[in-house]
This record gives structure tokens, C-alpha cells and sequence, in this order.
């Protein structure tokens, strides 16, 4: 053969570079009950003070082949440890099951024959195949049966052969054959080593060594095993980066073995008073592999149906000092929080507010984790009141929140300052900065936490919190950071709708609105609908509407009516119909043809949005307050259409014709019956009384 020069070994054939590992092992003997030691008794790994660093860290499922690790010697499965046969394992040894001699000579026999004589890799395996096949067959599975000692010992020779696919196979065998302690560990760390490799995915799909590894999860104790169990999830959290693993983990039962190991951890840490290191170890890799599963709908579902959200807060409160294990539940949970019924049932946690303010202040300089938190905090305040109730009544909620922001705000500020100085990328080709990113999920939140008007109220009037918001619009462009910009402004919105008396949003609203000339100006729709917003809710003020007018802000209003933006021109209706009220500004709306724009977005939104309708219809009635002929005072055209479009949709029957479904039809009635009719029927009845009919009017169809 040419090449590396051959040597065999337990009668296979290997080249001298993979059998030097073998030739340096020590001799094998067997113990009384079949398990297998080595007479050193030194180990590699030994107790809590030799566990590999990132099994110990929750690690990034996508990039094992960059971990370094102490890795498992395949000779470690074959050491010897010498041990006092027990009195319970002599108790064992009699419960042992008799052996069919017909069966094993005729089955069993001959493939362990071929595995101590045959040399080809792929003949081997495939004789592994076979004797697990006819074990089970047999009945001759898990440790009760005898000649059990003869099995392990042939395949404990085959461990140091070197072959990957091999190893699976015999650990398979070696599992099923329910070896126990250090030889249950063992088998664990040649597992793990191999599932360090992303490029052996494929052979543990194949092999369904995930079966054998849940398994051991299900059925060993965990106080005996606590290391081996280590091992063994490091592989599943391994795997479980895998996307093509996951949905296969999750069938196999896999979420209710993960939350039963969490469950059982948090039963012995209460117990015990304490938090095990081992214990704590083997956590951070069953939220870690939790953490890649819960991308999955199956999941997300299985953990609602058995109630895992509760637990999984449960042992964040009992180990809140390990960040590793916070980190990894807080990923998850950010995870779930995006979808509704997942962030109702973390929300009905009356103490998870409590928590996340706890880790936030153990925490506040750890951006990956904070971050997380605040992200989940904005996904259970986005759409539930009582959320947002509950949060705030927390202990110094609203400080703590103030006070990350402030802190987030000085680091973002001499990161700006830095990039001034030094060559940066043009702003629009790069990401948010980590102190970005931070803020923004904290303006989110801020901004979901203002629709509650007790606690909108409180901000609205709170000179440190409009402070950092205003200063924040200050410094910062829509180049600069779009999604930071936005938010700070919806929050000014969502501040900006609350009239009390002490609000500093009152006593700053003329600079407010200065602040946000530029994002009027802007190509950015999103940036210019929320400062129309702010516009349409300060606007209520007189000061406001003279700036508006002052500075030509009426006339971008009124051309936003063509931006054909449902959301858009409701909010610049809004600011017109503020400034109709007062009636030396009416004259406006004959400017750049805003009784026209008004008229093209009643027909265009009118019957989808009978709010906007409403709005339209406001903003006509304060114009024509001293109507003397509607022609004059609408322009013919636009009073004719007007005529048409009023009766066409005070026409309940076509109004409401729309198809849509039961819950839709009702919400678009209420709006109908409740906001748009009543101001449409008192606008129509004006224009009739001051209009002369010349000709019938067609009626359009909708």
C-alpha cells in the first residue's frame, strides 16, 4: 500500500499518524460488572474544577469549530478503575437475566467474532449495526443480562480505532447497554468530542445518537451523573444549532427532558440553599440548547402547554448571579416576547417585572444582556394596559429605566465625539452602535410605556426624562440613526397628548417643534409621520399654530394630502383641522388647492377609514363656519363632489358594503355611526341650504 506504512490493531488496519493514540493506551481489564477503568487513576477531567470553559458558557451555536477544549482522549473510554464490589452489586448480579445459548452462539457470536477480526472500517460499523439489531432482538438491552461483560469488552477495544462513524456506533451500543458511572461519562465526553464538529452532523443525524443521549437525560439521576449529563446536553446544545436537528429534537421529546432537568435543578438548589457550581454548569447548556429551540413553532408550543415560562423565571430569580445562565433564559425570552401569546403568558409572571429590574441594575454594564431585557420589557408594554400598569408600580421602574438611558446616552455621545475625530464610515452604511442599539429599545419602551395615562402623565411632567428625549432629537440626525430618531420622537407623541398642567413638553413645545423642522424636510416618511404627529397634538396650542403658519408649515401639511399615506394624511388633516379653528388661519386651506386635497382624501380614504372622514369633515365644517354661498366658499367642483360623496356615504347600506369580515364590519360601523355620520350629516345639510342645483347630480357606484 503506498503511503503512510500500516499497523494493525485489535485486527484492524490503521497508518502509523492515527494509531499512535492507540499504541500509547494502557492495558484493559474488566471489572466485576462489566465496567471498564484503567489501573491510573488520574483523570482529565476531575470534579467542577475541570470543566471545559465553554461548556461552562453558553457559547454561539453557529461556531463550534472555533472552540477550544481540553477534548475527551478516546483512551479515556478505556480506563480502568479499580472499585469494592458492593453489596448492591451483588444484589445486581443475581437479578441477572439468563442468556438463549441457542441465540447467542448463533447471533451474537459470530459478529463479535467479525468485530475482533475483520479490518475494513465500513465492515465493522456495519457489523455494529447488525449486533445492536439482534441485541435488541433478543432482549439483551440495558445492564440485567449476563455475558453483558463480554459485549462491553469487545467494543471497548474497538474505541481507540479513531473512526468517527465507528465511535457513534459503539457508543449507541455502549448507552443501550446502560453503563454507569465513569463509564457512562466517559462515553458522553467521546460524543461530545465528536459532535465538536460541524462536519459530523450528518453522522449523528444518521446514527440517532440523539435518542440514546435523550435518554440518558430521561432515565439517569442527576445527582449521580451531574458530569456526564454536562456532556451529554453540550452535544444537544451542539446539534441543536443545526436548524435541520431542531424540529427532530423537539419530537423526540426533547423540551419536556430540558424543562424537567431545569425543573429538578431548581428543586435541589432550593433544597440545598445553594447553587451548585456542577449544577449551575450543566444549566447554562440546557437554556443554551432551549435558547436555539424555541426558533421553532414547536417549541414556542410545547413550552406554553406545559407551562415552562413560569419555571424558566423561577430559576433566573435562583441563580440571578450567574450572568450565563440570565443571559441564555433572557435570550429565550426575547425570543418568545415576539409573538402574542407567548408575551401574555410571561406577562401574567406578576414577578418577572421585579426580576428584569433586579438584572438590569446587577447588570447595567453588560449591553448583551441589558439590551435583551429592554427589548422584552417593549414587547410586554407594547399592547397589554395592565402590562404597563404593573411595570411601573415596580420599585424604581421608571428610574431604572432613566437611569440605563442616561447612562447609554453619555457612552453614545462620546462614541460620536470619538467619530468625529477619526475616520468613520459614512453614517448610512453602518449599523447602529451597541449604545444605539440600546437606546432605541429603551425609547420604545419609553414610548409604550406613555400610552398608560398615569404614566404618560408622570413623564409628560417629568424634566429628566423629556430632557434625555429632547436632547437625544438634538444630537442626532435620521443619518445618524434613523430607528433611534423615530422612536424618540413617537415617544414625544405619545408625551406630547397629555395637557396637564406641570407637563415640560408644554413649556418646551416651541422648541419641540423647531426640533422637528428637519424631519418634516426629510425623505424619510417614517421620520415625517411621526413629527406631523407631534405637530397634530401640539397644534392644539395657539403658539403652535402661529409658528406653524409663521414657518410654512401649513402648506407641507397640505401638500401630505397628496402623499396618498393613509396615516400620513390623517395626521396632517389633524394639524389642518387644528388651525381651522382659529378663523383668521382658515384662509390656508385656498392655499396650494387644499379644499381639494381635502375632498380627493375624503373619496380615496373615506370608506376605509371613517376616522379620516370624520377628520376631513371637521376641518370642511370650521372652514365654511360663515358659508353664504358653497360655490364661493368650496370652489364648484370640489361642492358638487362633496354633494355626491356626503350622500353616497350616509348611505348606510353603500357605506358599510365592504367585504370584511364580523369583528372588522363592527369596528367600521361603530367609527361610521359614532364619529363620521353625525358631523357629515350637519356638513350636508350646509352645503344643500347654501347651494343652488343647476342640474341632477349623478350618483357614482363604489
Amino acid at each position: 500500500m503506498m503511503g503512510d506504512s500500516m499497523v494493525k490493531i485489535n485486527g484492524v488496519y490503521l497508518t502509523e499518524s492515527n494509531a499512535i493514540g492507540h499504541l500509547k493506551s494502557h492495558p484493559l481489564r474488566l471489572t466485576c460488572d462489566g465496567d471498564f477503568s484503567e489501573i491510573k487513576e488520574q483523570e482529565t477531567f476531575e470534579g467542577t474544577t475541570s470543566v471545559p470553559s465553554h461548556l461552562r458558557s453558553g457559547g454561539d451555536q453557529g461556531r463550534r469549530h472555533a472552540r477550544t477544549l481540553p477534548c475527551p482522549s478516546s483512551s479515556d473510554l478505556s480506563r480502568l478503575q479499580t472499585k469494592a464490589v458492593s453489596k448492591a452489586d451483588l444484589q445486581e448480579k443475581d437479578t441477572e437475566i439468563e442468556v438463549d445459548e441457542v441465540f447467542w452462539n448463533t447471533r451474537i457470536v459470530p459478529i463479535l467474532h467479525e468485530l475482533e477480526t475483520e479490518e475494513n472500517i465500513e465492515t465493522i460499523c456495519a457489523a455494529c449495526t447488525q449486533l445492536h439489531h439482534a441485541l435488541e432482538e433478543g432482549n439483551m438491552l440495558g445492564n440485567k443480562f449476563k455475558r453483558r461483560s463480554i459485549l462491553l469488552k469487545t467494543l471497548y477495544k474497538l474505541v481507540d480505532v479513531g473512526s468517527d462513524l465507528l465511535s457513534l456506533k459503539l457508543a449507541k451500543i455502549i448507552l443501550a447497554l446502560k453503563v454507569s458511572r465513569k463509564n457512562l461519562l466517559n462515553v458522553c465526553k467521546l460524543i461530545f468530542k465528536i459532535s465538536r464538529s460541524e462536519k459530523n452532523d450528518s453522522l449523528i443525524q444518521n446514527d440517532s445518537i440523539l435518542e440514546s443521549l435523550l435518554e440518558v437525560l430521561r432515565s439517569e439521576d442527576l445527582q449521580t451523573n451531574t458530569e456526564a449529563f454536562l456532556y451529554c446536553m453540550g452535544t444537544i446544545k451542539f446539534i441543536s444549532g443545526n436548524p435541520g436537528f431542531r424540529n427532530e429534537i423537539i419530537n423526540k421529546g426533547a423540551v419536556d427532558i430540558l424543562m424537567d432537568l431545569i425543573k429538578q435543578i431548581s428543586e435541589n438548589t432550593k433544597k440545598c440553599g445553594t447553587c451548585s457550581p456542577n449544577l449551575g454548569h450543566l444549566l447554562v447548556q440546557v437554556t443554551a440548547t432551549l435558547r436555539n429551540l424555541v426558533d421553532s413553532p414547536l417549541a414556542r408550543s410545547k413550552l406554553l402547554s406545559i407551562s415552562a415560562i413560569p419555571q424558566l423565571c423561577t430559576v433566573m430569580e435562583q441563580y440571578v448571579g450567574d450572568k450565563d445562565v440570565c443571559t441564555n433564559i433572557v435570550r429565550i425570552f426575547s425570543k418568545l416576547t415576539s409573538y402574542r401569546d407567548c408575551c401574555a403568558a410571561l406577562a401574567n409572571y406578576s414577578r418577572c417585572y421585579a426580576l428584569f429590574l433586579n438584572l438590569i441594575n446587577k447588570y447595567q454594564k453588560k449591553q448583551d444582556l441589558v439590551i435583551r431585557i429592554v427589548f422584552i420589557l417593549g414587547n410586554l408594554t407594547a399592547k397589554n394596559n395592565q402590562a404597563r400598569e404593573q411595570f411601573s408600580k415596580e420599585k424604581g421602574s421608571i428610574q431604572t429605566v432613566l437611569s440605563l438611558f442616561h447612562t447609554f446616552h453619555q457612552v453614545d455621545l462620546h462614541s460620536q465625539k470619538q467619530a468625529c475625530e477619526g475616520a468613520e464610515l459614512p453614517q448610512a452604511q453602518r449599523p447602529p452602535s451597541e449604545a444605539e442599539d440600546v437606546l432605541i429599545k429603551l425609547t420604545r419602551l419609553l414610548a409604550n410605556m406613555a400610552i398608560h395615562p398615569g404614566v404618560g402623565q408622570a413623564l409628560a411632567a417629568s424634566r429628566p426624562a423629556v430632557g434625555l428625549l429632547l436632547t437625544t432629537l438634538e444630537y442626532k440626525s435620521l443619518d445618524d440613526c434613523e430607528e433611534l430618531v423615530i422612536n424618540t420622537t413617537a415617544t414625544i407623541n405619545n408625551l406630547s397628548y397629555y395637557r396637564v398642567k406641570n407637563s415640560v413638553i408644554q413649556d418646551k413645545k416651541l422648541y419641540i417643534a423647531e426640533l422637528l423642522l428637519k424631519l418634516l424636510v426629510s425623505n424619510n416618511m417614517d421620520g415625517v409621520l411621526e413629527a406631523v404627529r407631534v405637530f397634530g397634538n401640539l397644534s392644539q396650542d395657539r403658539d403652535i399654530c402661529d409658528f406653524i403658519v409663521q414657518n410654512n408649515v401649513h402648506k407641507f401639511m397640505i401638500a401630505l394630502l397628496d402623499a396618498k399615506h393613509q396615516d400620513i394624511c390623517f395626521s396632517a388633516c389633524g394639524v389642518l383641522l387644528n388651525l381651522t379653528v382659529d378663523k383668521d388661519k382658515r384662509v390656508i386651506l385656498k392655499e396650494g388647492g387644499g379644499i381639494k386635497k381635502l375632498v380627493d382624501c375624503l373619496r380615496d380614504f373615506g370608506p376605509t377609514d371613517w376616522q379620516l372622514a370624520c377628520l376631513v369633515c371637521k376641518t370642511l365644517w370650521n372652514f365654511s363656519e360663515n358659508i353664504t354661498n358653497a360655490s364661493s366658499c368650496f370652489g364648484a367642483e370640489d361642492t358638487n363632489t362633496l354633494l355626491v360623496l356626503l350622500s353616497s356615504f350616509l348611505d348606510e347600506e353603500l357605506a358599510l358594503d365592504g367585504s370584511f369580515d364580523q369583528d372588522l364590519k363592527n369596528y367600521h360601523k361603530f367609527h361610521w355611526e359614532t364619529e363620521f355620520k353625525p358631523v357629515a350629516q350637519q356638513l350636508l345639510k350646509r352645503i344643500q341650504r347654501h347651494h343652488t342645483f343647476l342640474e341632477p347630480l349623478p350618483i357614482p357606484s363604489f
